[in-house]
This record gives structure tokens, C-alpha cells and sequence, in this order.
């Protein structure tokens, strides 16, 4: 007698890095889950990563999207891309992350004993290590815990079940396709940072729970697609948390932006000129309402 297994679709997201992305499509052909299906998306890049990733992979279906729709908008075509196909769990992966080959097994057999668990997200560490970088989301309403839990300490087996979250990195996050028709797909309106957290409030506030798998194990190169305390991060950051309070939050919107100026006046001290550009400029694009891609210049990675 076969046992039919869910249909899960691997999406990964490409913009102007390939390198990483071949070394996560690369873990991904040795997961031991038997039911996948890996699409790759690419968000418009210039770096000739389309004609290199399809000459690799003749075999993985391959989207593009034509321009950069950011992380929300370029897995939004994916996630269409997966409910038509059938897929009933649909996993978002960092191209510059790396799994072990029973990853995609834990995530799964988690979501399938829990029918109420909307999300499962596996436990991510720093590149090449055993430091965290997350064991699920610290948020909750009424209280401006935002930091990913275990960050930066050492893995002791200090997170060794499966427990609730408030939230999650969609850096690794597999969600029930049921959970997303539910809910709706990923926010464009915040085009960059922010919109899993806003998925995972959406989710919660619709009765579905947020489960962490520590068993499932996935290892980052953290903020390889925009350089760490870029003007491009603080921008997003600062614009998109203000809307993110708005919306799930309003208790803490005003400790938000408080913390939001103490770090205006750090960067200020320090002489960090990009940074405060980018603060200033999110707080101003916030009061705008001006959401999605913003269009001007910004420096990353791999421009």
C-alpha cells in the first residue's frame, strides 16, 4: 500500500545572486521529504542569473517576475504559482540558506500532526555554525519584544521541543496552503522587511498557530541580498515597523518610534550619516503613507 504524502513547493526567491542560490538549491536536492517540488522565482536580476540557474537546473521550474517585486512580492508569485499547481504546504526558503536533508520532513510531519498549526518554522543558525540566529519570533501584542529568540547565543540544547511562537522567520517558514487562502499571501506594501511578522500576526489574529521545529535545522548567511546597517535596512525597517504597529500594535507604535529616534541619535553620535538618512527617510515615507518599493537609489550587495 503507497502512502500519499502532501505535495509541498520549495519557493526560492533570487535577486542579483546566483552563487547563493545555486548553494541552496543544492542542499535542497538532497532533502530526504519524497514530495517536492522547488520553483525558482527571480525578481528581475542583472546579474545574468536567469540564463545561469536555468542551464543548471533544466529540470526546476523557473518564474520571472521581470522587475524586483521585493521578498513579498516576488514569493507572492510563487505562492500563486504553488495553490495552482495543488500544493498543499508551500515552504518560503532564503536563497542564502542552506538545509540539512531532513529539514523539509520535520517542518512537515509537525504541521501534519497539528491541524490547528497554520505555520512551522525551523530552528536557523548563522552560517557555518552553531550560534542561532533564530528559534522563532519573541513577538506578541502589547509588548515590543521583536528580537528572533536564542539570537547569537550558542546552541545548547536549550531549544529542544517543539513549542507555539508569536512569530517567525519566513527565512525558512513552511504555511498550509489552506492557512494562505485563508489569510491572504504576503503584504506588498512593505515590499522589504517586516512582512513575515505581519503574516504571522494575520495568522494568529485567524486562529491559526505559529509552531517552532527545532528538529528542522537550516543554516543563513545573514543579509547577503543588502548589506547589514545599510541605508537600504534602516529605511524599510524604520518605514515598515511603524506600519506594522499601526496595524497589529498601536499600544506600542509610540515605543516604537521612540525606539526607533534613541537609534537616530546613536547613529548620529557615531557619525553613521547613511544610517540617519535612512531612519529619517522611512519616518518620512511612514507619515506619507508611501509604502511598497520606494523608488531611489540605494547601495547593496550586489549592485
Amino acid at each position: 500500500m503507497v502512502t500519499l504524502v502532501p505535495l509541498v513547493y520549495i519557493l526560492i526567491l533570487n535577486w542579483n545572486n546566483w552563487p547563493d542560490t545555486v548553494e541552496c538549491i543544492d542542499s535542497c536536492l538532497n532533502l530526504t521529504y519524497p514530495n517536492k517540488h522547488l520553483l525558482i522565482i527571480d525578481n528581475g536580476s542583472t546579474d545574468d542569473s536567469e540564463k545561469i540557474l536555468r542551464e543548471r537546473y533544466p529540470g526546476i521550474t523557473f518564474i520571472q517576475t521581470g522587475r524586483n517585486l521585493g521578498f513579498s512580492g516576488g514569493n507572492n508569485r510563487g505562492i500563486e504559482a504553488a495553490i495552482a499547481a495543488g500544493a498543499e504546504y508551500i515552504w518560503l526558503l532564503n536563497n542564502d540558506a542552506v538545509v540539512a536533508p531532513d529539514a523539509l520532513e520535520a517542518l512537515v510531519s509537525a504541521l501534519d500532526a497539528d491541524a490547528h498549526t497554520g505555520m512551522a518554522a525551523s530552528m536557523i543558525y548563522y552560517h557555518g555554525s552553531d550560534r542561532i540566529w533564530s528559534a522563532g519570533g519573541s513577538w506578541k501584542p502589547g509588548s515590543l519584544k521583536l528580537r528572533q529568540r536564542g539570537a547569537y547565543s550558542k546552541d545548547s540544547s536549550q531549544y529542544r521541543r517543539n513549542e507555539y511562537v508569536g512569530s517567525a522567520s519566513a527565512c525558512s517558514l513552511l504555511v498550509r496552503s489552506e492557512t494562505i487562502q485563508r489569510i491572504g499571501a504576503l503584504d506588498e506594501s512593505y515590499f522589504l522587511y517586516w512582512e513575515d511578522t505581519d503574516w504571522c500576526a494575520r495568522a494568529l489574529s485567524a486562529g491559526k498557530k505559529i509552531l517552532f521545529v527545532p528538529g528542522s535545522k537550516v543554516w543563513h548567511k545573514v543579509s547577503a541580498s543588502a548589506n547589514q546597517r545599510s541605508k537600504l535596512q534602516y529605511y524599510y525597517y524604520t518605514r515598515n515597523g511603524l506600519l506594522f504597529f499601526q496595524r497589529h500594535d498601536p499600544v506600542c507604535f509610540p515605543l516604537f518610534l521612540m525606539y526607533t529616534l534613541a537609534d537616530v541619535f546613536i547613529c548620529l553620535v557615531r557619525g553613521r550619516t547613511e544610517m540617519i538618512a535612512g531612519f529619517l527617510q522611512g519616518i518620512l515615507d511612514y507619515s506619507r503613507q508611501r509604502f511598497g518599493h520606494r523608488d531611489f537609489e540605494f547601495k547593496a550587495k550586489h549592485d
